[in-house]
């Protein structure tokens, strides 16, 4: 009778050890499950030339969580579109917010679930990059092309009288006509003025000479006429 109380109490003892020992397996194993929110990280990443916020939930027990995104301004916070949910996994569940961010502006992600009690904020919050997904184009104008200090060479006005070309030029006046002799040369001198001409002079010397020669016929013949008289 005692050996068979003796095998009961070790047997309640065996059981006791073996059932703490699976509460606290199970403990441990329900803690690894649980949703945390140390399993929730957000993102700010381009989409093209837009702006997204992504938020990505590690917690490989699939607990859904409702994300609420809010962009901090000096007014206060305004949400980002609607509340989200996402059911992560060992691999990683996102879900993206649109959203045209600022560069260096900052962010709250609110992490809610219906187990676990989660109900908080991720840590630090959320900072966008310093520069946008979208590059600015300069609004300055361009510097104006400076002009050049020579004038371009412009076309010549025509001018109102034609010059005439050199073949032109050499030719003879109109109206002169270039089948008229050419004046002989020792008749040059009587288009000159009377001062340069000789008429006067030969005139003179052909009259003394009638004169002379007039003489001598008149006196030979009164010899001849004297020696017949005699």
């Amino acid at each position: 009778m005692s050996i068979t109380r003796r095998t009961a109490r070790r047997s309640v003892r065996i059981l006791g050890v073996a059932s703490a020992s699976a509460a606290l397996a199970l403990g441990v194993a329900g803690q690894a499950l649980a949703c945390n929110i140390s399993e929730f990280s957000a993102e700010a990443k381009c989409d093209g030339d837009k702006g997204v916020i992504v938020v990505t939930d590690v917690d490989s027990s699939g607990t859904p969580a409702t994300v609420t995104v809010f962009r901090k301004t000096d007014a206060g916070e305004t949400p980002v579109g609607q509340p989200q949910v996402v059911k992560g996994s060992r691999e990683g569940a996102t879900v993206t917010f649109q959203e045209d961010w600022k560069p260096n502006a900052t962010y709250r992600i609110h992490v809610k679930t219906d187990r676990f009690n989660v109900d908080a904020d991720i840590k630090d919050g959320l900072t966008t990059p310093a520069e946008a997904c979208k590059k600015e184009e300069s609004s300055s104008p361009s510097a104006p092309a400076s002009p050049s200090s020579k004038p371009s060479p412009s076309a010549p006005e025509e001018s109102a009288t034609p010059t005439p070309s050199a073949s032109e030029s050499s030719t003879a006046p109109a109206g002169t006509s270039d089948n008229a002799p050419s004046p002989a040369a020792g008749d040059s001198n009587l288009a000159e003025t009377g001062a340069n001409s000789n008429t006067g002079m030969i005139a003179g010397v052909a009259g003394a000479l009638v004169v002379v020669g007039g003489g001598a016929v008149f006196f030979g013949m009164r010899r001849r006429g004297a020696k017949n008289g005699a």
